[in-house]
C-alpha cells in the first residue's frame, strides 16, 4: 500500500499553558486530525492511499445511460443496498431514475427485478418507486435511531423549490427550497410520510440541496444531522449543517467552514459517523476543480465522452479528498490537502464529475474497510469501483527508520488497558511512555519499562514490565509519549 506524506512542519509545539485534560472514555481516536496531538518530533501525519479492488457495478440496461451518478450504499438486514442515478441523454430524461443494486458481501452485486415503474415498462427494471408507482427522487439513508419502526428504517430525503419550479439534473432553481421525506422497510418501495411528519426545514442559502446531501442519526449528539450542498458567498460549492431531534423541527442551517489555501469546491460531502469511532464524522468529499482541464477535445472524442444538453464535460476535473469533523462542530478539518482518491491513468477519469466517492464506509473482513467511487462519467464505460483501506487507516502518525515521537495532550486515563492499531517494518518498533503533566515518566511506565512492540495488529494492548497495570492510573491526568521507528500508528483507545 502506497502512502503520501503531508507537507508540513514536523513539530507542533505545545502552548505556554497546559491545555485542558481530554476525557476520551473508552472511545477510539483516529489520527485524522490534531485533536490529541501536542507535539510531533521527526514524525508526520501521513495520508494513506486506498487499494483498488475491482469493478462493483457497470451499466448494462436500456434505462441506464452514461449520465449515471453513484449516490449511497447502506447496510441493512444482512445485505448492502447501492443506490445510483440512472440517466440517459434523451430529451425526456432530465432527472434520471433512482436504481438499486443488492449484495451480501459488497463484492458481487445484482440488480433486482422490481418491475414496478411505469416509465421503463420492463419487469426486470431495478428502478425504485413509491407505493403509487412514481419514481423516487433524492438521497436514500438508513435511520439508526433506537425505536424507529422497522418499516421506516430506510428513508429518502429530497428537496423541492418553494416556488414549484422543476428541479432537474441540469437546472437548479433559484430561491428557497424545502425538504421532504419518504420511508421504506425494504429499501425497494417507499411511501411519502404524512404532512404532519414532514420536515419544516426550508433553506434559502444559495444552491441548497443541489446534490450530495447526507442525513443520519448521530448517536454521539442524540440528534439527526443533515449536511447539504450550498453555494458559498464567494460563489463556490460548499456545505451547510443543521440538526433535529425528531426529523420535523430543524435548527437554523450553518455553513460549514474548512481550512485550505486556496479555497476549494466540494461537489458532494458524504459526511457520516465512522463506524469504529462514531463521534468522528468522516467526509469522503468530491473536490471539484472547475475550469482545470487535463483532456483535450481530441482526447474527449477518442474516449467517447458524451455531451449533455450541449455542455462539454472535459473542461473540469475532480478527485476524492478526506475531510473530517466532530460531533457538534461546524468546521471541517483539512488535515490533508492531498487527494485520497486520485483519478489515475487514462483520460477517462480526468473528465468532469468523475472520481466521486459514494456515501458509506463498511468493514471488509477483520482488518480492512471498503468504500466506493464512480468512474468515467458520461462514457459508456461508466462504473462504480470498490476501494479498500486498513481499518482506521485513513491516516497515521508515521516515523522513519531514524525514529520519531508523538506526545499527546493531557488525557484522563480510563479502563484497564491501552489499545493500539499499528504497523511496523521488521526493523521498526513502537514503545509507549506514560508521563505526568510535567512530562516526567510515571514509575513503572517509563519508556524502558515498555517492551518493543513490533508487528502489524488492529487491536494490540500495550504492556509494561514490573507488574504495572494501566488500571492503577484510572482517573489520573497523563500524557502519552509514543516513540516510533519505521512505524505507523493509526488509532488508540483506552479499553476495558
Amino acid at each position: 500500500m502506497h502512502s503520501r506524506k503531508r507537507k508540513s512542519s514536523d513539530c507542533l509545539p505545545g502552548g505556554a499553558q497546559t491545555p485542558p485534560v481530554l476525557d476520551l472514555g473508552l472511545r477510539r481516536e483516529l489520527f485524522v486530525d490534531h485533536a490529541l496531538i501536542e507535539r510531533l518530533d521527526h514524525a508526520t501525519l501521513r495520508l494513506h492511499e486506498p487499494v483498488r479492488a475491482g469493478v462493483a457495478l457497470k451499466i448494462d440496461r436500456p434505462w441506464e445511460g452514461p449520465a449515471n451518478f453513484g449516490s449511497v450504499i447502506i447496510q441493512h438486514q444482512g445485505r448492502y443496498l447501492l443506490y445510483y442515478r440512472a440517466m440517459t441523454l434523451t430529451l425526456d430524461d432530465d432527472t434520471g431514475s433512482v436504481c438499486v443494486a443488492v449484495s451480501t458481501d459488497g463484492v458481487l452485486w445484482t440488480k433486482p427485478a422490481l418491475g414496478r415503474d411505469r416509465r421503463s415498462g420492463r419487469p426486470d427494471a431495478n428502478i425504485v418507486v413509491d407505493d403509487a408507482g412514481n419514481l423516487l427522487g433524492g438521497t436514500v439513508w438508513l435511520d439508526t435511531r433506537p425505536g424507529t419502526p422497522e418499516d421506516e428504517r430506510i428513508k429518502a430525503v429530497r428537496s423541492a423549490p418553494v416556488s414549484g419550479e422543476k428541479h432537474t439534473a441540469f437546472q437548479d432553481p433559484k430561491g428557497p427550497k424545502r425538504v421532504e421525506l419518504w420511508a421504506s422497510g425494504d429499501g425497494l418501495v417507499f411511501r411519502r410520510l404524512p404532512a404532519r411528519r414532514q420536515p419544516t426545514l426550508v433553506s434559502d442559502l444559495p444552491n441548497s440541496f443541489d446534490g450530495g446531501n447526507t442525513m443520519f442519526w448521530s448517536e454521539a449528539e442524540h440528534v439527526y444531522a443533515f449536511y447539504y450542498r450550498i453555494m458559498s458567498n464567494t460563489g463556490q460549492r460548499s456545505m451547510a449543517r443543521t440538526t433535529s431531534p425528531d426529523l420535523r423541527q430543524w435548527s437554523d442551517p450553518i455553513p460549514m467552514t474548512y481550512g485550505g489555501t486556496p479555497p476549494e469546491q466540494f461537489y458532494i460531502n458524504n459526511t457520516g459517523p465512522y463506524f469504529r469511532a462514531p463521534h468522528i464524522y468522516v467526509a469522503l468529499a468530491a473536490r471539484f476543480m472547475e475550469g482545470r482541464s487535463a483532456v483535450t477535445d481530441e482526447q474527449a472524442q477518442a474516449i467517447g465522452l458524451k455531451s449533455a444538453r450541449g455542455i462539454t464535460y472535459n473542461h473540469d476535473c475532480s478527485d476524492g479528498v478526506l475531510l473530517t469533523t466532530r460531533a457538534g462542530s461546524t468546521h471541517y478539518d483539512r488535515t490533508f490537502l492531498e487527494a485520497l482518491v486520485r483519478p489515475g491513468p487514462g483520460a477517462g477519469n480526468w473528465v468532469s464529475r468523475t472520481n466521486y466517492p459514494l456515501t458509506g464506509i463498511f468493514p471488509a473482513g477483520s482488518d480492512q474497510m471498503m468504500f466506493f467511487v464512480t468512474r468515467k462519467y458520461l462514457q459508456d464505460s461508466w462504473h462504480i469501483e470498490r476501494l479498500l483501506l486498513r481499518l482506521d487507516g485513513f491516516a497515521s502518525v508515521n516515523a522513519p527508520h531514524a525514529g520519531g515521537s508523538l506526545q499527546t495532550k493531557p488525557l484522563k486515563v480510563s479502563g484497564e488497558g491501552l489499545q493500539l492499531n499499528y504497523a511496523t517494518s521488521a526493523a521498526g518498533s513502537i514503545r509507549v511512555e506514560i508521563q505526568d503533566l510535567d512530562g516526567m515518566p510515571l514509575p513503572g511506565f517509563a519508556l524502558d519499562d515498555c517492551p518493543e512492540i513490533i508487528g502489524d495488529e488492529i487491536e494490540r494492548v500495550v504492556g509494561w514490565g514490573k507488574g504495572a497495570s494501566l488500571g492503577m492510573l484510572a482517573g489520573k491526568a497523563v500524557r502519552l509519549r509514543f516513540v516510533l521507528r519505521d512505524a505507523d500508528l493509526f488509532s488508540i483507545r483506552f479499553c476495558p
